[in-house]
């Protein structure tokens, strides 16, 4: 596979996507997964607001999968600058699996440019399923934790498994005995559901609002503290008397060797797009929150969540306690 390809979207017109990226690109936006998840979900909707909002003339996009993300962040801090403006787009798996060791890397062997936005955990089902509520799953969990097949679209101990699991542990299951199914990326957990190979789907909110508004699937649970103005209709775990919420940022990091002017001119362009109705559409139609921080909030955060993840991880049994 050609490391620089163009990948057709329907969320921007064909002139924003190029063959060549980086001989024309103001930003080239690299995405460590394969199309269709939330890495390229987010990507593709911010480069899509910069150019409509009139702020970057071209963004292009990158999928680089492999190595739960390793590769990619591997390929950025070889490459520097030398390639010009790239940003690599991630979230809470760069804190979860340096925890585990999946990857060699961690946000500390990167510039933090910004965070973006807060996208809250979704669980998905076929509209065929038989699991018509949330709590439904939960009683066919607590008959038998294997009946239940559950996907993501990340390795086992990642993102997508550590909240369902955390969401199996508030209704009475342990967490590590549920069916957890990795799959390479977004896209392919949303085919493996729609498929029938996985009877759920642990995923972001806004992939989730994409698979259920085609018209197969359904939409059960979101892991937001309360309901959201946006798709107010969807309960919560809350509200279903389970004490789970869990919110997944997402943001963007560049080359370690980045030049402070680049910083800033990457920061400034970021935080003009918040302020854009063409950003409110995007948005609003992926039901992701504003959760905008400049790099030395967006360092304390990770930090933050890196020591609350770790308690987390250890009692779920994905890392082993400390001696």
């Amino acid at each position: 596979m050609k490391l620089f390809k163009s990948v057709k979207t329907t969320l921007l017109a064909a002139s924003l996507v190029l063959s060549s990226p980086m001989a024309l690109a103001d930003i080239h936006f690299l995405v460590p997964a394969g199309p269709g998840g939330g890495w390229d979900t987010t990507a593709r909707g911010v480069g899509e607001g910069l150019v409509k909002a009139g702020i970057d003339n071209n963004a292009s996009f990158q999928n680089m999968s492999g190595g739960g993300g390793g590769r990619a962040i591997a390929y950025l801090i070889e490459s520097g600058t030398k390639k010009g403006d790239i940003l690599m787009v991630n979230s809470t798996p760069i804190v979860l699996r340096a925890l585990t060791g999946k990857i060699p890397y961690s946000y500390r062997d990167l510039t933090p440019v910004a965070n973006m936005i807060a996208d809250f955990g979704a669980f998905v089902v076929r509209n065929d399923s038989p699991y018509k509520t949330w709590q439904d799953v939960i009683k066919a969990l607590k008959e038998d934790p294997s009946s239940i097949k559950v996907a993501g679209g990340s390795a086992r101990g990642s993102m997508d498994h550590l909240v369902a699991a955390q969401a199996a542990k508030a209704g009475g299951i342990d967490g590590r005995r549920i069916r957890y199914i990795p799959y390479d990326g977004g896209g392919k957990a949303k085919a493996g559901l729609l498929s029938g190979e996985v009877n759920l789907l642990s995923t972001g909110l806004s992939e989730a609002l994409e698979v259920a508004n085609g018209g197969q699937a359904r939409v059960l649970a979101v892991t937001s503290p309360e309901a959201l103005a946006d798709y107010p209709k969807i309960p919560t775990l809350k509200s279903m008397g389970y004490d789970m919420e869990f919110v997944n940022w997402r943001g963007f990091f560049a080359a370690p060797n980045l030049p402070a002017d680049k910083l800033a001119q990457y920061t400034e362009k970021l935080r003009k797009l918040q302020s854009t109705p063409e950003w409110e559409t995007v948005r609003a139609r992926n039901g992701w929150l504003n959760l905008f921080q400049e790099k030395d909030e967006f360092i304390q955060s990770l930090e933050k969540q890196e020591a609350q993840l770790k308690v987390v991880m250890q009692e779920l049994g994905f890392i082993r306690k400390a001696d």
